[in-house]
């Protein structure tokens, strides 16, 4: 008589097992808003108690990354009053400094990146979506940070282009070699040069130029002569907000984030992002 291959109790065991194992897996990964909160801020609590004893002097500010679908992103957003400036710094995480008498120096920050990708350099939360980065000084003095920029719309030299903490100011205008308004020599990192492009005809000789900030750990845009009002404009759409942010003064910069949209003059648009355009899913 022919044997059958596998026991039918094996198989009901076997599923049992796979049954007993994702339901296991699905009770240790939060749910809620307030499950993904507490199960981060036990995380936060236990890095944060490593720099007890005037360590935490040496902090220049939090950086939380998320990475969420769309059916999960609301959530993440209410656990960590994402629409509430600085409430989650102030009334969560400061207290936890303040309860284990950690000295976070004046000033420290804490942002929240909604991100595709977790930054390598990050360390993973387990069981949510979500790396924390603290930001020492000796990190930000040392931490060479990369990002790319993409033309989406106009015509410049290249298509994209890499910067990097070490770069110095990366000049944005049109034209490679120009003279400024007060007559001193100025060479573009990102020209657009004349051409039949329409979008290229609005951008001017010094439109901008982007530095990175040592001490939170940025990039920075900010609007040159060219790029202000009376004159060609400058605007900002990033992926967490509705209304464009337009730069009004060479004085004040705009932090970079992820994905952000950067619009000269009518039409040129370039992208930002912390990896090359093939990395990107």
């Amino acid at each position: 008589m022919i044997q059958p291959l596998c026991c039918p109790t094996v198989f009901k065991t076997e599923r049992i097992k796979m049954l007993d194992l994702f339901k296991k897996n699905t009770e240790e990964r939060p749910q809620d808003v307030k499950s993904i909160r507490n199960t981060v801020l036990q995380f936060l609590k236990d890095e944060l108690k490593k720099v007890e004893g005037g360590e935490g002097n040496n902090i220049k500010g939090l950086q939380l990354f998320v990475n969420a679908d769309t059916e999960e992103r609301h959530m993440y957003e209410s656990a960590f009053y994402y629409e509430e400036g600085d409430r989650f710094r102030k009334n969560y995480v400061q207290k936890i400094a303040d309860d284990y008498a950690i000295a976070l120096p004046d000033g420290w920050t804490m942002e929240t990146v909604f991100t595709d990708t977790l930054p390598e350099e990050a360390k993973k939360i387990p069981n949510v979506n979500a790396a924390l980065l603290i930001l020492t000084r000796k990190l930000a003095a040392q931490k060479v940070a990369t990002a790319y920029l993409k033309v989406r719309i106009g015509e410049a030299e290249k298509e994209e282009y890499k910067i990097s903490s070490t770069t110095g100011k990366v000049y944005i205008g049109r034209e490679r070699k120009v003279q400024t308004i007060d007559g001193f020599y100025r060479e573009n990192t990102i020209a657009f040069p004349e051409s039949k492009n329409e979008s290229n005809k609005y951008i001017s000789r010094q439109h901008a130029h982007i530095e990175y900030h040592s001490d939170s750990g940025f990039f920075l845009l900010f609007a040159d002569e060219g790029g202000i009002p009376p004159r060609n404009k400058i605007k900002i759409r990033s992926a967490d907000e509705q209304n464009p942010i337009k730069l009004y003064t060479t004085q004040i910069g705009h932090q970079l984030k992820e994905g952000d949209q950067i619009l000269l003059g009518e039409s040129a648009l370039l992208e930002f992002s912390y990896s090359a355009e093939e990395n990107r899913t």
